[in-house]
């Protein structure tokens, strides 16, 4: 049901159409001038659904019903459309087709890289990608910023196989509550189910189990010295950088909640940060913008790995030692990496539960 004003709206423009159509009937019978079947056919009944009766709703406004149908003919068409991509992605034949050469190319650069990459690392390392093709068994889950300035697989000479990598704006992991998102999938993905490859000294636990010396399991079971086994992946890396577009936009938020007119989703986003932010105000609102960036694009660093421990599963992978949060920071103006690690200590009573050790920077 139609709310009354739009149905008084409804009636008004049906009786404004009705007194146009009368005047126009009045005006052509007086004309000596036939009138045509196109003419004519702007008076048919048929065209005009009002006349005579009361006003239907849904010839002005479809129902809900209709409205489920139109989207669902919508998400139809988007599939057939996807579908015959597919299809011609599969009908493709690359070798019955030439590339033309002509004006610059981007594709082509990538192209050549591709080919490059292919000689010089899968052909030379076959066996370890014929490995990778059955299985993945990266050291690292990283969290980085899509900065194209900012790839840790060039910085942090990562191999393919070395890192399971998700990348967003301002490197944010968002809080437990915060729900479903590439990150958080991610993040699930890698700690819960990912396995790391581990080299295990079973001479070393053969030896403890049936109270024997090391150097006599060594001597007589060889094999035993370097058995590979596999565990969750041991460490998360959040990595920040400098000059962070993200974290420029998250300083440049007013307090005042934002007009919904001058909303959009980088802003939604980087809000994700807003302790980071305040935290910074408070520690060096007397600095420069540039310096209060600086100093929050490290804070927020930090505020992601706490976010980090309100996961159940990563805190308690955390509390048993078997998994290590680390924190990177990139500075791409003096190209130097600073990092450290967090320390949870959840049984300490009196001080802080939290704490940062092993703390370097590469120059």
């Amino acid at each position: 049901m139609l709310p009354w004003t739009l149905r008084s709206a409804a009636r008004r423009l049906a009786s404004a159409t009705r007194a146009a159509a009368a005047a126009s009937a009045s005006a052509a019978a007086r004309s000596p001038a036939p009138a045509t079947r196109q003419d004519s056919s702007l008076l048919d009944h048929r065209e005009e659904p009002w006349r005579g009766s009361p006003v239907r709703e849904d010839v002005f406004w479809p129902d809900e019903q209709r409205l489920s149908t139109l989207r669902r003919q919508h998400r139809t068409k988007a599939s057939r459309d996807h579908s015959g991509l597919t299809r011609q992605l599969l009908d493709f034949q690359h070798d019955t087709v030439n590339e033309p050469d002509g004006d610059y190319d981007p594709l082509g650069q990538l192209k050549a890289r591709f080919m490059d990459f292919k000689q010089r690392n899968y052909v030379e390392n076959s066996t370890k990608y014929q490995n990778l093709a059955e299985q993945q068994t990266p050291e690292f889950m990283v969290v980085a910023c899509a900065d194209s300035r900012v790839c840790p697989t060039s910085i942090l000479g990562l191999q393919p196989g070395d890192a399971f990598t998700v990348r967003n704006i301002a490197n944010l992991v968002p809080p437990y509550e915060h729900g479903a998102s590439e990150t958080t999938a991610a993040l699930e993905f890698a700690v819960n189910t990912l396995k790391a490859r581990i080299s295990c000294d079973m001479a070393s636990i053969f030896c403890s189990s049936h109270g024997c010396d090391r150097t006599y399991a060594a001597t007589r079971y060889p094999v035993l010295i370097k058995l590979p086994s596999f565990a969750q992946v041991p460490n998360v890396l959040v990595v920040g950088h400098s000059r962070c577009g993200g974290i420029q936009a998250l300083m440049s938020m007013k307090n005042k909640k934002d007009d919904s007119s001058s909303r959009s989703f980088i802003r939604d986003w980087v809000s994700l940060g807003k302790s980071a932010r305040l935290s910074t105000e408070a520690a060096a609102g007397n600095l420069n913008f540039e310096s209060q960036c600086r100093h929050c694009e490290k804070e927020s660093i930090n505020s992601s790995l706490l976010n980090l421990l309100t996961y159940p599963w990563i805190e308690e992978r955390v509390k048993e030692g078997t998994l290590n949060l680390h924190a990177g920071y990139y500075n791409f103006v003096d190209c130097t990496f600073e990092k450290w690690t967090l320390v949870y200590r959840p049984g300490l009573e009196g001080g802080s539960k939290y704490a940062i050790k092993n703390r370097s920077t590469w120059s």
